[in-house]
């Protein structure tokens, strides 16, 4: 059936025609996209124009389509948005009977309306106090009765906005901002909105607003293209949610792509990502424009003060600042010289983006636009100035950001590394990240550039900071891949044969420092022998120990911590002595901190349990060591002061070494509802004058879920009755999980226990990976406990909802564990998870 043939039957049958017809055409699988939304507007506006026929309208009145209505953009499930538009010569009963009969028979079919009756001089005036109607106005589009009256409202409307722009471009750039700080930046969000973030429609019909008041335009190449993707997943959203609803929440993404035709809820994301790109670069671009235009218009009358008497009336010269070789600043933007010739000069693409990120300015759209049209390939290997100029971009901080994403908006960025398309606006699913693959990359060497004066190789490091998740565009291990696109990479862009080495194994290992140090024991020297055999060589190991902060940081705000800074720091030191030729030293029993030490005597002074719980941990060298759950010798090795911990406070427990102490305590800790970010267990043989005897010290990170913490002398009680029998905590935490039925959402996947490959002569280690939940820990000790295994050491990784928990376990008389005694372990362990 055609269009026409629809809106006829809709015509002719009233609104059980319109709704039948609505169903069929959003039915029609072969019909999306544009020609969809075309269709059912024109079919709305067939049914509206007999809904207003049939009321018998006076004369000088009509029915206006405003916003995406009046674009011709019906979503399935989009408001309609309407004005009831008189003259005023009608009365104002009659006004109101006509609006009546046609806003009750949309209402009736559960449409979404936004209605209005107004005047021409009403809509001015309403638009002149309320910057949404006046952008709503600026799409308006007559549907019935008098159109003259529409055309003469869009002009003089269209007249107030481009005399008013001066003054309501600013507030509008206000505007923009706002909702870009409470909603987000739509291409970096796992749920975006896809009208109302940053680079979604919203700022789109900002753009042609902008457009319409003749101040400045956008860059329209691709544009058009970015706004039908993300209206073409609109639409896909309301048909697979039956909803109207603009947020893309991951539980709906594969049924929109399945909508989309698309292969998996990642190809969706990776396309509504890049069109949300373009339209924020877009965003970027005009309002610089803007703001330069009004700057300029502003400063012309006191110009023309100042030069007064000007001979002839000539305009003042154009200043323009050399900042490098055929690259100049003007009127706040970097631009080619005059002389510039990028048909002969490979390497002025980055040499101007470098320049531009080194002075802190924007590069132009036509200086970009200029370089990708004209300038030739770099020779493979590039050439030593290239090299420097992509490490000086690399290096110059946060005005990398927005001169990268201009080279990348009109493709120089995968036309220098062709390997970079594959990461382009990728979308990364787990929560700790804050940006997509892409962007992850350039703000590590961004944090990189801030801890270049402790390497000695500082370039290797930026390079080694952009490259280290390059192999997330590939099956398998992404360190693997990454090892050798890094390697053809550096190659590449020209380093030797020894650099290209030394930044292909710390992309390789980029993971190895943070993960070794949160989920390994550091005094088993098999743990250290490990990494220092896997990095080789001291200047491997100081670039990683710095890419390792800048990628962390660069992660999200869960992934760094003065923590984890010293933990790391004091696997570095120790790596670090067994590259310079000191072997690893043989373990011995911890040496106590001080506050360790007088728990642990009180503790088998009293044979019960002794805790300390500090909210506020000292940001000192020594203290933030101790808060590790090591000795006392642990601290960063940093050039800047170590942060406080961003996440929990430090809880300290001493007690005689007994079994059930890691179930027990972790029960606890799960009935107080308190989170384990990190955790580390370790038997301390401590001699004292009452003589020797085993305790187990326990280091925890925990933080409140909601609410205070509770008191430390409520968490011993409690510990104890644990311990002794009497409190019965899987009970407990069974009726509380009981009572809060689990929220929908993603399905979490099955937990995964595995024998850790190590060459550990003190333990045998398992690992743990599960979703993080309350109680997790408890039920991993209980099963440990039934197991009959003697836990050493105990080291808890959290990130985000992720828990990667890493046991050092022995027989009960300290012997390791048989490879298949072992293996029976993992495999019961994991089933006693699901």
């Amino acid at each position: 059936m055609t269009s026409v043939d629809v809106s006829t039957q809709a015509e002719d049958s009233g609104p059980g025609g319109y709704a039948a017809a609505r169903l069929r055409l959003l039915g029609e699988k072969e019909r999306s996209g544009p020609p969809r939304r075309t269709a059912l507007a024109r079919l709305t506006d067939d049914w509206l124009t007999g809904l207003f026929a049939a009321a018998r309208p006076p004369r000088g009145v009509a029915l206006v389509a405003v916003g995406g209505y009046g674009r011709g953009e019906l979503s399935p499930r989009s408001d309609l948005d309407l004005l009831l538009l008189h003259d005023g010569t009608a009365d104002a009963r009659e006004i109101a009977t006509l609006a009546d009969r046609i806003w009750y028979p949309v209402w009736d079919l559960g449409l979404a309306l936004d209605h209005s009756v107004r005047t021409p001089a009403e809509a001015r005036r309403t638009a002149g106090e309320d910057l949404k109607v006046q952008l709503g106005l600026l799409d308006a589009r007559p549907v019935a009765g008098d159109h003259g009256l529409v055309a003469g409202l869009r002009t003089a409307v269209l007249a107030d906005w481009r005399n008013q722009a001066p003054r309501r471009l600013p507030e509008l750039d206000a505007l923009c901002r706002e909702r870009a700080e409470r909603m987000g930046e739509l291409r970096f969000l796992l749920e975006p909105d896809l009208k109302e973030a940053r680079g979604g429609l919203r700022d789109a019909q900002v753009l042609r607003a902008v457009a319409a008041s003749w101040l400045a335009d956008a860059p329209r190449e691709g544009l058009d293209a970015a706004r039908r993707s993300l209206l073409d997943a609109r639409d896909a959203l309301h048909l697979a949610t039956g909803r109207a609803t603009d947020r893309l929440a991951l539980q709906e993404q594969d049924a929109v792509a399945r909508e989309l035709g698309l292969l998996d809820a990642d190809t969706l994301l990776r396309e509504v990502y890049e069109a949300a790109r373009v339209i924020s670069y877009a965003t970027d671009v005009t309002w610089r424009e803007v703001n330069r235009v009004l700057k300029a218009r502003s400063a012309r009358p006191r110009l023309r003060a100042l030069l007064g008497g000007r001979p002839g009336g000539a305009k003042p010269p154009i200043e323009r600042t050399p900042l490098a070789e055929g690259v100049v600043e003007m009127d706040g933007e970097v631009v080619l010289a005059l002389s510039a010739k990028p048909e002969r000069d490979p390497v002025l693409p980055l040499r101007a983006a470098a320049a531009a990120a080194q002075s802190g300015l924007p590069i132009s759209l036509h200086a970009v636009r200029r370089l990708a049209a004209a300038a030739k390939p770099l020779p493979v290997p590039w050439p030593a100035e290239a090299r420097e100029e992509l490490v000086t971009l690399l290096g110059a901080g946060e005005s990398t950001v927005p001169v990268w994403e201009a080279l990348e908006a009109e493709g120089l960025i995968t036309r220098l590394l062709p390997d970079w398309e594959r990461v382009r606006c990728r979308p990364q699913r787990n929560p700790v990240h804050t940006w997509t693959v892409d962007r992850h990359l350039v703000e590590t060497a961004v944090r990189a550039s801030s801890l270049t004066r402790r390497v000695g190789r500082p370039d290797l490091l930026l390079v080694a900071a952009l490259l280290h998740d390059i192999g997330k565009g590939w099956p398998g291990d992404h360190s693997v891949a990454g090892e050798t696109i890094a390697r053809d990479i550096a190659t590449r862009i020209g380093f030797d044969r020894a650099d290209v080495g030394v930044v292909s194994t710390v992309v390789r290992h980029h993971l190895l420092l943070v993960e070794t140090a949160t989920r390994r024991d550091l005094d088993d020297p098999a743990t250290v022998q490990a990494v220092a055999a896997a990095v080789g060589t001291p200047g491997a190991l100081e670039l990683l120990h710095a890419l390792t902060e800048a990628d962390a940081l660069a992660t999200g705000p869960a992934a760094w911590s003065s923590w984890r800074a010293s933990l790391v720091a004091d696997l570095v030191k120790r790596v670090g002595a067994v590259l310079a030729g000191e072997p690893a030293a043989e373990p011995e029993p911890a040496a106590p901190s001080a506050e360790q030490e007088r728990l642990a005597i009180e503790a088998l002074r009293t044979g019960e349990p002794v805790l300390a719980l500090h909210t506020q941990p000292d940001t000192s060298a020594e203290s933030t060591g101790q808060s590790s759950g090591e000795s006392g010798e642990r601290g960063p090795d940093r050039e800047a002061e170590p942060q406080p911990e961003p996440v929990g406070v430090e809880l300290l427990l001493a007690l005689p070494d007994q079994p059930g102490v890691l179930p027990a305590a972790a029960g606890v800790l799960a009935l107080h509802r308190l989170t384990v970010r990190a955790a580390d267990l370790r038997a301390v043989e401590l001699p004292t004058e009452l003589g020797p005897g085993a305790v187990l010290v326990l280091n925890w990170r925990v933080a409140a879920e909601y609410g205070s913490l509770p008191q430390a002398a409520r968490l011993r009680a409690d510990l104890v009755r644990a311990l002794d029998g009497t409190l019965d905590i899987p009970a407990r935490l069974a009726e509380r999980e009981a009572a809060y039925p689990r929220r929908r959402g993603v399905t979490a996947p099955p937990p995964r226990v595995t024998v850790a490959a190590a060459d550990s002569r003190l333990a045998t280690l398992i690992e743990v990976r599960a979703q993080d939940a309350p109680g997790l820990l408890h039920r991993i000790g209980r099963a440990l406990e039934g197991a009959e295994v003697r836990v050493r050491s105990a080291h808890v990784s959290t990130l985000g909802a992720n828990a990667v928990d890493t046991l050092y376990v022995t027989r009960p008389d300290g012997s390791l564990l048989a490879d298949e005694e072992a293996a029976d372990l993992a495999r019961a362990l994991e089933k006693a998870l699901r």
